[in-house]
């Protein structure tokens, strides 16, 4: 399926100076806006799907498996295409952090913080990051964010929060919920902050990454930074797992995971990200829940509610105002008589 051909448009670069026009152009606007909406979308698909697997494997022997699967299919993407710089050791340590923060602890922060918490606490914390990527894109990358972007934003947190509260409650999860708070429920909370952010810097690190090195590449290196933080704990469990008990429907659903979490949606959002703001980017993850709502209404059995239909509306709203043109760039684009 990947093959050592020469890649296409997406691998080509921004200018690698003031005066280099690369040849091929960057992605359509609309085309970039699609690209994130369905890396999110695949993401929260994946996500939603993914519970057998959270059941059958220990989550660091999870992650090491899919950032294995990952690292296979992506041989082809390691090598440096020709019209790319070597690699500097600032990309090298972009392309660390990136793994570092995006993959590794985001996850680490994000699993222990819904056990000191719970499910729909995680939710609501983790609607502020499409917040943290527009202050962070502010901060870091100097980005011009503009008043509608900032109500995009506010309408995906919204939405986000929204989906989350939303949820059906399994008899289980209510009554944690109704229990006492838990002796270490704010450390809980600063964890799942601690993975907001870090899903952040992944947009922000991901969008500065894009100036240099091509989406593919990109997905690849970050994906083997990620095999490596993995393996350690990775090995040290699978010495000790059972894995004939697994049985192959699990088996498929684990390629599905790791061919979607580390390779398509990377590379679909890499890709968007080269032609569209951090901060604009950032509203799509709005597609996460949206789509983990839609897979657990279509193959799950879960119920549709007055609330989730709202929480749709509320997404709808941030993603057009993040997407639709203005009204400079109508005029612009109109013919002149």
């Amino acid at each position: 399926m990947m093959q050592n051909a020469p890649a296409p448009d997406c691998r080509h670069d921004a200018a690698r100076s003031p005066f280099f026009a690369p040849t091929v152009s960057l992605p359509s606007r609309p085309l970039a806006y699609a690209l994130l909406a369905l890396s999110m979308s695949l993401v929260g698909a994946y996500v939603a799907l993914s519970k057998p697997l959270a059941a059958a494997f220990p989550v660091f022997l999870l992650a090491w498996l899919r950032f294995g699967i990952g690292g296979v299919a992506m041989l082809g993407w390691l090598r440096r295409p020709p019209d790319e710089p070597p690699l500097t050791r600032q990309t090298q340590a972009l392309l660390f952090l990136h793994a570092l923060l995006g993959n590794f602890l985001f996850t680490v922060f994000m699993i222990y913080g819904v056990s000191l918490t719970s499910a729909a606490s995680a939710g609501v914390v983790m609607a502020s990051i499409p917040a943290c990527v527009a202050v962070m894109s502010w901060l870091f990358l100097r980005e011009r964010i503009a008043p509608r972007t900032w109500a995009a934003v506010a309408c995906a947190v919204a939405g986000i929060a929204l989906f989350t509260l939303a949820q059906p409650a399994s008899p289980a999860a209510a009554a944690a919920e109704a229990a006492p708070p838990a002796p270490g429920m704010w450390l809980g909370y600063l964890l799942l902050v601690a993975a907001s952010v870090c899903e952040g810097a992944y947009s922000v690190i991901g969008k500065k990454l894009t100036g240099t090195l091509g989406p593919r590449r990109i997905t690849a290196l970050i994906n083997l930074w990620g095999l490596a933080l993995a393996t350690p704990a990775g090995l040290w469990l699978a010495w000790r797992f059972d894995f004939a008990a697994i049985a192959p429907g699990t088996w498929l659903l684990l390629l599905f995971y790791g061919l979607a979490a580390c390779t398509w949606s990377v590379w679909l959002w890499m890709t968007g990200l080269k032609s569209v703001p951090a901060a604009q980017a950032g509203v799509f993850t709005v597609f996460l829940p949206v789509s983990a709502a839609v897979v657990g209404i279509a193959f799950l059995g879960e119920r549709f509610t007055a609330l989730q239909a709202v929480a749709f509306g509320v997404a709808l709203a941030s993603v057009l105002l993040a997407s639709f043109p203005s009204r400079a760039a109508l005029r612009v684009g109109r013919p002149r008589r």
